[in-house]
């Protein structure tokens, strides 16, 4: 397998959302974040949804509610309406993500998860992969769905993609697929078609047959989340080549 796996992907851990810290006035997934994580000398890893208008926004949750005075997806508003919203009650706000580009403008790694709903729906991927494509920066995506992952081998050839899984599977979001589906996500029975630069697989599952056959018999990267503890980084130090961390800086 011919990967695209930079050494940026494992050169300096990833802090996971931005080297955020709700209670310092830097709420995850926002430009303070970012330039904190700039500060520290880390990586940084996003999330991105789609607004109702078809816009990426750096935000994790499929709803507002947790973050925001607002209560409706992401995808119920447009992207101006988000860009105005106040993040947990500091002055950030919600960033599109040609904007949280622009504001790291390449000083350090990003890794760029594309949320998914596991229909089918490819429009997010779509404008991910048109703003990764004019961005001058190292840049890398990964999502929980094969289908964004295989939709970018042809959306962005050039941009580094990995595929995020875990074992345990207790997430909600799997109590809706099929016995077969858990079984290929947890097993990387897609790698045919997926084919990732890198695995992106949950700390706690850490070790296991493919993350192990992956690094021995095809060199690829495994980036290990997320790492909350020394003891967690133990494991990742053991068991993969790169980490995202919170809670504490290593």
């Amino acid at each position: 397998m011919s990967l695209n796996a930079p050494a940026w992907l494992a050169a300096r851990p990833i802090a996971h959302r931005g080297l955020h810290d709700r209670a310092a006035g830097l709420p995850e997934n926002t430009i303070a974040a970012a330039q904190a994580a700039i500060d520290g000398g880390y990586g940084i890893e996003c999330d991105v949804q789609m607004s109702a208008d078809g816009e990426a926004m750096v935000f994790h949750d499929e709803a507002l509610g947790r973050l925001t005075a607002a209560t409706e997806p992401v995808s119920a508003r447009r992207a101006a309406d988000l860009e105005a919203l106040p993040v947990a009650g500091t002055g950030e706000r919600i960033p599109s993500l040609p904007a949280f580009l622009a504001a790291i403008a390449g000083r350090t790694p990003l890794i760029v998860e594309i949320k998914s709903r596991h229909a089918g729906d490819l429009g997010l991927a779509r404008r991910v992969a048109e703003i990764a494509r004019a961005y001058d920066g190292p840049l890398a995506v990964k999502s929980f769905d094969p289908d964004i992952v295989a939709a970018f081998r042809d959306l962005a050839p050039a941009i580094p993609r990995g595929i995020v899984a875990e074992t345990t599977q207790d997430d909600p979001v799997y109590a809706g697929m099929t016995a077969t589906r858990r079984r290929a996500l947890a097993n990387l029975l897609h790698l045919e078609e997926t084919r990732p630069d890198f695995l992106s697989w949950r700390v706690g599952d850490l070790p296991n047959a493919p993350t192990y056959l992956c690094r021995l018999l095809a060199g690829m990267p495994v980036m290990t989340w997320t790492v909350r503890d020394e003891a967690q980084r133990s494991v990742a130090d053991q068991h993969a080549d790169q980490m995202v961390f919170e809670g504490f800086r290593p």
